[in-house]
């Protein structure tokens, strides 16, 4: 086992003694493994390439986490809207830049929520996220006016994409599909998100700031048309994962070990092993992977399993809250 990469231009090939730790993400990871020759016959020889292991699990499995926003109008003239004129741009980036405080220390996502999305899911699967501004995901656009949004996405999807290699070729880029929003159990999550945030923003305690819903919009009732508006608007969060699995069926890539299944001195260590997508963001699972694969590589006892107990909500079988909003708006 070794490695070979290029540098300026040149072709470089470093053999090594004990083991190579492949760590490059959930799109690069498997696309590494496939141009190595390891991964599924049919794919890597329509590819060209030549099958060193079968491992059919390569690139498959793939997931990823979608949210859309909420943005409504808000009655009051206190959201970061009016905020982004030029001159408060100025004014928010040199009190950063002198001070490292103020409007420019923060992304704004300063609080977060997780729920459940139905009775009979024993952990949350919605998330969600406040901005108390009404724009654009990446800022280009924003509402001409005071707004906020709630950004909310289905954590546990049941669609699985996959990451293929399309040429012999390492610097072409894989072929990468993620089916979104092709189970009918993730369309129902989302419609879940679309009744759920319009419940929670109709509280009382809103009411005093709570405008205009801007987007969906309030004439998306049915199904059929929050099914429409979701596909439409959703965007990634930019969690790809689990296209490397972890496990012991016929499509799993690595073993409890981290190692790749009959590959000696090959280990995969990112989030590209996790066999299900977590409920959340990757960041903290993703490094209590490298954490215990860190262990394990250095024969080091691992962490024993905590015992702490979990608070469960009573009853989650039957009921998807302990108790019924101040205002139903159903």
């Amino acid at each position: 086992v070794g490695i070979r990469y290029e540098r300026k231009g040149k072709i470089v090939d470093v053999n090594v003694n004990k083991e190579v730790i492949l760590s490059a993400g959930s799109i690069g990871s498997p696309h590494i493994l496939q141009l190595s020759g390891i991964g599924a016959k049919k794919v890597l020889t329509d590819a060209g390439i030549e099958t060193l292991h079968d491992l059919p699990g390569v690139g498959q499995n793939l997931q990823d986490h979608l949210e859309f926003y909420f943005q409504f109008k808000c009655n009051q003239p206190i959201s970061l809207n009016g905020k982004l004129g030029l001159w408060n741009k100025f004014l928010i980036g040199t009190r950063w830049i002198l001070n490292k405080d103020g409007l420019g220390a923060t992304n704004h996502f300063e609080s977060c929520g997780f729920i459940r999305s139905k009775a009979n899911v024993e952990w949350p699967d919605l998330q969600y996220h406040f901005l108390p501004a009404a724009m654009r995901y990446d800022g280009k656009e924003a509402f001409a006016g005071d707004g906020f949004q709630v950004h909310v996405g289905h954590n546990k999807p049941k669609s699985r994409g996959s990451v293929n290699v399309a040429s012999n070729d390492p610097k072409a880029p894989p072929k990468i599909s993620f089916n979104y929003l092709e189970h009918e159990e993730d369309r129902a999550g989302f419609r879940a998100c679309v009744r759920l945030t319009r419940e929670i923003i109709h509280q009382p305690a809103l009411d005093e700031y709570r405008g205009e819903e801007i987007q969906p919009g309030a004439h998306i009732q049915s199904d059929e048309e929050i099914d429409a508006f979701v596909r439409s608007a959703v965007e990634s969060a930019y969690h790809p994962s689990c296209s490397c699995k972890m496990g012991i069926d016929d499509l799993a890539v690595v073993d409890p070990q981290t190692k790749v299944r009959g590959i000696k001195a090959l280990r995969v260590v990112d989030s590209s092993i996790f066999p299900t997508i977590p409920n959340g963001n990757l960041n903290a699972p993703t490094i209590m992977v490298a954490e215990r694969a860190a262990d394990l590589i250095r024969g080091l006892d691992t962490l024993a399993p905590s015992n702490e107990k979990v608070d469960i909500t009573p009853n989650w079988q039957q009921q998807q809250r302990p108790r019924e909003a101040t205002r139903n708006i159903k």
